[in-house]
């Protein structure tokens, strides 16, 4: 099961009575019902038949509400008992006044955006007017409450945290999500980031799944609960207290045959009973099936009319009862009341009341449409639709479902409905409309346009296997152009262009350039964004390059857009890095209020070296991102400014900045980004000393990046394992890992990076040795300086230049290098300084060299690089001069967050204002900062400025 943080809990859920949207399954009142059975006493099976320990240890977890919430899964087979376990935990959270919120999967609702959320929150939906605005209204969006469109997810989940932060002040929350694996997946996605931020809440999340079904809760790091089958005594009691009058041999087949399976124990012994043949019992078929056929059996004796209620309640995505009842008078053409119902509730398969049709098991909702025939399905599925002529968002599902061929009709609605489910943000839905669009289109032309569309959206979603299976489908019909383009397009987008195909990048530039002929500018910068975006990750040809760049530059934009400046940067760092830095430094002095063009241009940034500009840049995107929620793209660009903090040596902003990046690119399901913010935390942890934190982190960013042959990826973890072995001493590993960044043949080449690593480079060879065998790399790096003034380029150099010169030259190295404005650079002039009070220490003038070391020890000191301090500190001990101990900082008492919120809270944000930025709960935020003061010996928000300074 992989090991989980305490305290987090995922279960397979069952159903709840009166839910909005569709027919529940759940059990009644002294019924088995999900995996479970009751004893003499009323007395619950989890607690006679082998469940004890599950009982005790959700019972203990349900008891933590008092101290801080939680979520947990509990996971097993169909019938296995989670259900029971939820339905006691239930008891024991009313019996001491816990207020209990349900929601349950349906199987057919899943195209429904937000219907599990909705029913979910319906209990307390007078609490969303106390939200804030933007969540308010996020909410009343995705509820179909307004018009407007929904935001970006995150958005809805963060009004969701808030929402049941409120609900909780009264009395603890207990969430039940039973059949979490059948959510919509809006509504997963949404529970899956809320289960992960509980911890100060007093809301515990208990969700179903059931073996077999991904979810979104799979990889949020929940805790989890696997059921196992019951072992052969408690399955044996079970057995005999529901069925006591079986027969030895009987008994014996069937506890072999249910395997330990709960509600196989209750279930088999009833079909058993209508079998004349003992073979009849399908030992062979898996269990699954065998329960379904065991629940047709059930179905079969049923009048006809009874018959057809169930498979049209089976079929049907509403909870309401007169649908059924009036679509089943449709499909048997006559009068159907609520009494013909009863003979399917005295057996056991539903229960029926004013909230709707309850299934007792999801099982038997599948039985009864498995055991129904394609003509009989198409005929309820009309039904319906007729029915809810009035909700056309739903009976446009009925209608395909009922559509035996293509329907050109029904697959425009189709279309219409994909478009109101993108609106909504419900990408799923929107997805899988257009897929069930180019099923039904009768014209080829329609089709293709539907599929790449439907495959868009799985790129969005990070499906990898649906975008294959609609690209699948769509390849082999005939397309234009620019359908051909959009496929390539496609492909790219989801793999980040990560494949070493030149050919492909000269395809998407010839498509490109066909798209800006045809007057379609926008897709034109896709494409080459697409194909810049390979040149970056992967090694292309040059000719490839030079086409992407000349088409791009041969577009009819604006010379200063955003996204022109990061395809050259991308596509060309070195032969178009003077006309990227011109331009951003005149946009610099009037930054963008878009946060997106914000974004793309600190990304330029970075890629050329001028990490002075991306700072600015970085932080402005930030803020408009996180307002807007889209926290897809706040991964991103956290990644660029964690990427540019390091560089800068600025861990401030780093710490965090690393931190926040590999929790959102987890969240948002982004892996090569995942891959490159763990190096890059190598690279952090290198930096401040963590050695062993440095290799781990480097091993598990090269795990990830080898197999796809990420280069970006692979050289960072380079640069780290190379600063990681210069902070320890050991300059020969040092200059191995370095030297190794830029030999071609090595998959951790990349041009971008070696040139940031010049000086580290030069610092390791000097010191182990070497400094004569780079003398070929410096000068090829001296060419590339005289193309581009990347400011990270020259400044490398200019230390390289100086340590690696003869001591009769080096002095004159050392004073231009140490006049060059190195403002924004402190770490590269703290560098220069410790170089050059080595040089003038090994020169014997030992009084002149203890200036410039001192200078860079208070530095290094300030800036929290602990092995440079420690280095300035030994040279200034040789020197004669003993410095005192570095003063811990508030970096090295805080957690990554802590220290984030802390900053936030010194800059005079509230709680509230916090938690909105970080997609934390107020009461969270407030749980911070209560650990936050005296770790820092402060009791005031206005002491934190003064306890973050570094000291000096």
């Amino acid at each position: 099961m992989g090991s989980y943080p305490p305290g987090t809990v995922v279960l397979s859920t069952g159903r709840s009575p009166g839910a909005r949207g569709g027919a529940r399954s759940r059990p009644a009142a002294g019924e088995p019902g999900l995996g479970t059975a009751c004893g003499s006493a009323g007395q619950p099976v989890s607690s006679l038949y082998g469940r004890e320990r599950e009982t005790r240890l959700l019972g203990d977890f349900v008891g933590r509400l008092g101290g801080g919430g939680s979520a947990m899964v509990v996971r097993g087979e169909a019938g296995i008992g989670k259900s029971a376990l939820l339905r006691e935990c239930a008891g024991v959270a009313a019996a001491r006044g816990v207020r209990i919120l349900r929601a349950a999967g349906v199987e057919s609702e899943t195209h429904m955006p937000f219907a599990g959320l909705h029913q979910l929150l319906l209990p307390i939906r007078a609490e969303i007017d106390a939200l804030p605005g933007p969540q308010r209204d996020a909410l009343g969006a995705a509820f179909g409450m307004t018009d407007a469109a929904v935001p970006d997810l995150f958005l809805v989940a963060l009004a969701v945290l808030n929402v049941l932060g409120e609900a909780a002040t009264g009395s603890p929350v207990l969430l039940l999500i039973e059949d979490a694996h059948w959510l919509d997946r809006s509504s997963a996605d949404v529970l899956a980031f809320v289960a992960r931020r509980l911890d100060a809440e007093p809301v515990v999340m208990l969700a179903a799944i059931r073996d077999g079904f991904s979810s979104s809760f799979d990889g949020a790091g929940l805790r989890e609960l696997q059921l196992k089958r019951l072992g052969d005594d408690a399955a044996a009691a079970l057995l005999d207290a529901r069925s006591p009058d079986l027969a030895p041999a009987v008994r014996r087949r069937l506890l072999k045959e249910s395997a330990g399976n709960p509600l196989a124990l209750v279930e088999l012994p009833l079909a058993s009973a209508r079998q004349a043949d003992e073979g009849a019992l399908l030992a062979w078929l898996p269990l699954t099936t065998r329960l379904e056929r065991a629940f047709t059996a059930r179905v079969s004796g049923l009048p006809s009319v009874t018959r057809a209620l169930l498979l049209v309640a089976a079929l049907n995505d509403g909870a309401s009862l007169t649908e059924t009842l009036n679509a089943t008078s449709t499909v048997v053409g006559g009068a159907v009341t609520a009494d013909d119902l009863m003979p399917a509730t005295a057996v056991g398969l539903v229960d029926a009341d004013e909230a709707g049709v309850a299934f007792r098991h999801p099982l038997m909702r599948s039985a009864i449409r498995q055991g129904s025939s394609l003509s009989q399905r198409h005929l309820a599925h009309a039904a319906l639709a007729e029915v809810l002529g009035d909700r056309p968002e739903r009976g446009v599902w009925h209608r395909a479902a009922a559509s035996a061929g293509p329907d050109e009709a029904i697959a425009s609605e189709l279309e219409e409905a994909a478009a109101r489910a993108h609106r909504q943000g419900a990408i799923m839905t929107a997805a899988a409309a257009l897929e069930g669009a180019a099923r039904l289109s009768d014209d080829p032309a329609h089709r293709v346009r539907r599929l790449l569309r439907a495959a868009e959206y799985a790129v969005e979603l990070g499906r990898q296997d649906m975008v294959i299976r609609l690209l699948r489908d769509a390849e082999p019909l005939e397309m234009t152009q620019r359908q051909r383009a959009r496929m390539l397009w496609i492909r790219g987008s989801f793999t980040d262009g990560i494949r070493d195909d030149s050919a492909q990048a000269l395809s998407l530039a010839e498509f490109a350039e066909g798209a800006a002929a045809d007057g379609d500018i926008d897709f034109a910068l896709k494409l080459l964004w697409s194909a810049a975006l390979q040149c970056a990750w992967t090694q292309i040809d040059p000719r490839a390059r030079e086409r992407v760049v000349t088409v791009a530059e041969s577009l009819p934009i604006d010379d200063l857009d955003a996204r022109l400046l990061a395809i050259l940067a991308y596509a060309a760092s070195i032969e178009r890095g003077a006309v990227v830095i011109e331009r951003l430094r005149r946009l610099v002095a009037s930054p963008p209020g878009d946060a997106q063009t914000a974004r793309l241009l600190g990304t330029a940034a970075v890629r050329v070296g001028a990490f002075d500009l991306a700072e600015e840049l970085c932080a402005a995107s930030l803020v408009g991102l996180r307002e807007q929620g889209r926290l897809g793209l706040l991964a991103r660009a956290l990644v660029v400014q964690a990427r540019n903090a390091v560089h800068l040596a600025d861990l401030s902003v780093a710490i965090p900045a690393v931190e926040e990046a590999v929790r959102l690119v987890q969240e948002t399901a982004q892996p090569h980004l995942h891959a490159i913010s763990q190096a890059l935390g190598a690279m952090l942890a290198a930096l401040r000393g963590d050695l062993d934190g440095a290799e781990s982190l480097a091993a598990e960013a090269e795990q990830e990046g080898l197999p796809v042959g990420l280069r970006p990826v692979l050289g960072t973890v380079r640069h780290a394992r190379g600063l990681a072995a210069l902070g320890g001493g050991r300059y020969g590993e040092a200059y191995e890992q370095l030297r190794r960044m830029y030999d071609p043949a090595d998959p951790g080449c990349d041009v971008s990076l070696y040139c940031c690593a010049v000086g580290d480079l030069a610092d390791a060879a000097v010191h182990s040795g070497q400094g004569a065998a780079i003398a070929g790399i410096v000068e090829e790096m001296e060419a590339l300086a005289l193309r581009t003034p990347s400011p990270s380029l020259h400044a490398g150099l200019r230390h390289a230049r100086a340590v690696l010169a003869d001591d009769a030259e080096a002095e004159p190295f050392f004073e231009a290098a140490l006049r060059a404005d190195t403002g924004r650079w402190p770490f590269v002039r703290a560098r220069l300084q410790l170089a050059y009070g080595e040089w003038l220490r090994r020169q014997r003038r030992t009084a002149e060299s203890r200036v410039p070391l001192r200078a860079a020890r208070d530095t290094f000191d300030a800036l929290g690089v602990i092995p440079w301090s420690e280095r300035a500190r030994q040279e200034l001990r040789a020197s004669g001069e003993t410095s005192r101990s570095r003063n811990s900082e508030a970096r090295d008492k805080l957690t990554p967050q802590e220290l984030q919120i802390a900053q936030m809270a010194a800059d005079g944000l509230t709680n509230r204002e916090i938690g909105q930025k970080l997609y934390l709960s107020h009461r969270t935020v407030s749980s911070h900062l209560y650990r936050i003061f005296p770790k820092l010996g402060v009791t005031s928000r206005s002491e934190l400025d003064a306890a973050l300074r570094p000291s000096l």
